[in-house]
């Protein structure tokens, strides 16, 4: 193991655990101003869709792309990179839903509507998305009012009816009619895609940086964002569901294409290995600062759950 990788490895542990606090503290009981109380079931099946493991990756994106630039604080990018961990664990928690993917299972537990029910995942997911603003917006989140305004906007864009709920639409429809490759790219570039993007380009908008450097972080979410999915339908294919942590060849069972299904597997391994090579690319401009992104490219590519 690399050098390089080694200090990858604990900076996706690390930034993990700072995320897990975080969000730990504030999913408390504590009613913020304004607010008038928490019910207790709400908020624990909150905490049970958003406080559950998991790597964290759309948070490490965000601080480590912010990370890029010196004048960011630390804490500022995480509390971004919260943010968006609350949109992503909203659309877990509704996916899993009866009326969407129906999955029991979500990180080796329960999924919310199994743990609790229905409505209490439903409003969950609600709570979640809502909360994501909340946490931008509040004035615990040090940025200048037009950097949170472009934060706000970016997110919503990569959360909403063009972006990642448009994508879930898209594969629900996808099980009934199976698009050609050109669907299945859009399809996947909304419902995962989307958000690894918004990831890399948060680091870009929290430091105010330059077309340039914001133009060269969202090509390389756009393309970590097409090597997470490929690995992720590969692994559909490949890996049981103790090692994904949930059910694994649903998309088999549902008639969905993916481009792993169509094309194979040696050609979703080459395929990777092709992504990581243009992620690499992206990450030019900012020289040997970029080494843990380019370490994250090849981590999205390999990984095996």
């Amino acid at each position: 193991m690399s050098e390089r990788h080694q200090e990858f490895q604990s900076r996706l542990k690390s930034n993990a655990e700072a995320v897990e606090t975080l969000l730990a503290a504030l999913l408390s009981a504590d009613t913020q101003p304004d607010e008038i109380a928490r019910p207790e079931r709400l908020l624990a099946a909150m905490r049970h869709g958003v406080l559950n493991g998991g790597k964290r990756l759309r948070p490490f994106l965000v601080i480590e792309a912010a990370a890029l630039f010196a004048e960011v604080e630390r804490e500022t990018a995480l509390r971004i990179g919260a943010a968006l961990e609350c949109v992503h664990c909203y659309s877990l928690v509704h996916d899993d839903l009866p009326a969407m993917d129906d999955d029991d299972l979500r990180r080796g537990q329960p999924t919310v509507h199994i743990a609790f029910d229905e409505a209490a995942a439903i409003l969950a997911g609600d709570s979640l998305l809502t909360f994501a603003f909340d946490i931008v917006a509040a004035p615990e989140t040090r940025l200048p009012d037009a950097t949170k305004t472009a934060l706000v906007l970016a997110l919503a864009r990569a959360g909403g009816l063009g972006g990642m709920a448009g994508g879930q639409a898209l594969d629900l429809a996808a099980e009934k009619v199976a698009p050609d490759e050109n669907g299945i790219v859009t399809l996947q570039a909304m419902k995962t895609g989307a958000l690894l993007r918004f990831a890399c380009e948060a680091g870009a908008i929290i430091a105010g940086a330059s077309d340039r450097e914001r133009a060269a972080l969202r090509g390389y979410g756009e393309t970590v964002g097409l090597a997470f999915q490929i690995a992720d339908d590969l692994l559909d294919l490949t890996a049981d569901a103790a090692a994904m942590g949930k059910a694994t060849g649903k998309d088999a069972e549902r008639g969905k294409a993916t481009l792993v299904s169509r094309r194979g597997q040696a050609w979703a391994e080459d395929r990777l290995q092709a992504l990581v090579t243009e992620a690499e690319a992206h990450l030019a401009p900012f020289s040997h600062r970029a080494g843990i992104l380019v370490e994250a490219a090849h981590f999205i590519a390999n990984r095996r759950n």
